[in-house]
């Protein structure tokens, strides 16, 4: 059995990544494009765009494999 969210219906899915600076913080919510099913994560400001990709879209895949 393979771990939540690694499977490959789930690997090919667009997403779209949308980013909100709050202070000193950024809001990177992560929205799966075939179901509008949505989550958030938060981050400092000054981390990598790609890393907090990483963990928005780890969190989706989590969130989708529940289904």
């Amino acid at each position: 059995m393979s771990e939540p969210g690694t499977g490959p219906e789930l690997e090919r899915r667009e997403v779209y990544f949308e980013f909100t600076a709050i202070g000193g913080a950024v809001r990177v919510s992560a929205i799966d494009a075939a179901t509008g099913i949505e989550v958030t994560v938060m981050g400092p400001a000054g981390a990598a765009q790609s890393s907090l990709e990483r963990v928005a879209l780890q969190k989706l895949k989590v969130r989708l494999s529940k289904d």
